[in-house]
């Protein structure tokens, strides 16, 4: 496994708000937008809860990708400018699909896309990159998690679907450490499958899916301050396997009451992966 994070003298949890979804039988939307502009959501009324969120750095147990959902990891990449789109195909592709061999257990992982974010507007506007998440997700669904190997692998997917598979996504800051809105994640263990709710998403050339989360006070929530360049976070948005495994995690971006008054603009990459066993 992956060298696991330092610990530090740090506060044990803070307490946040997070935005979950109400259930009032809305049909929720979202309208991707180009890149550098704001998505459009539709539907759906937000549901901001206070919650504690601990401090993964003082864990006394390490995390387990197939128990917790997700995993802090030590990382170095070679990659020396993450707006160098090259450099991400060339270098950081290849990079992340061993990390996640690694760490997964995966003989065959297959990289499909990337999301650079920044919290400052001006720079998502002139860098043509999109916005922090500050709602509580899961990127794929029981449908949209099959539906994603028969986009990218037509030829391949109904053979590869008879076998069990995941979507493992990496999460890391690519710049300085991260002082404004951090990314939270929550333990698999705590989510039921009652709290989740379907949020189509519509591209220009096709629709997906991702879950939307309602408050369930069960939630235990992580997140690791001042996250690194070289730390990132492993976790599962999808696992076709039901023996009992983490199948879903749920994250999202929250403002963090400890940032100081001078905090730089969270700058981050996560990178999607189809895991085959």
């Amino acid at each position: 496994m992956v060298e696991v994070i330092e610990r530090e003298t740090v506060n044990e949890a803070i307490e946040a708000t997070v935005n979950y979804v109400l259930d009032n039988g809305e049909k929720i939307f979202t309208q991707t937008a180009a890149l550098g502009a704001t998505d459009v959501r539709s539907g759906g009324t937000f549901d901001p809860h206070r919650v504690t969120i601990r401090n993964a750095r003082l864990s006394k147990e390490p995390f387990v990708l197939d128990r917790d959902g997700f995993r802090f990891v030590r990382h170095d990449t070679k990659v020396a400018d993450f707006f160098d789109e090259h450099q991400i195909r060339r270098v950081y592709y290849p990079e992340m699909e061993a990390l996640v061999k690694t760490e997964s257990g995966a003989s065959r992982v297959v990289v499909f896309d990337h999301t650079l974010r920044t919290a400052d507007d001006e720079q998502r506007e002139a860098r043509k990159i999109r916005e922090v998440v500050r709602r509580v997700h899961n990127d794929y669904t029981e449908w949209s998690g099959p539906q994603r190997v028969r986009d990218l692998l037509p030829d391949e997917a109904d053979e590869l679907l008879q076998r069990r598979f995941a979507i493992v996504q990496v999460w890391r800051p690519i710049r300085h450490p991260v002082e404004s809105f951090p990314l939270a994640i929550c333990d698999a263990r705590s989510i039921s499958p009652d709290d989740f709710l379907v949020s189509e998403r519509r591209y220009p050339n096709r629709i997906g899916q991702t879950y939307a989360i309602t408050f369930n006070p069960e939630h235990r929530w992580y997140y690791l301050p001042r996250m690194r360049r070289e730390e990132a976070l492993v976790f599962k948005v999808y696992d076709s396997a039901k023996d009992g495994r983490a199948r879903w995690s749920a994250h999202t971006a929250f403002e963090d009451p400890t940032s100081p008054p001078n905090a730089r603009p969270r700058e981050s990459i996560e990178i999607r992966t189809l895991a085959f066993f």
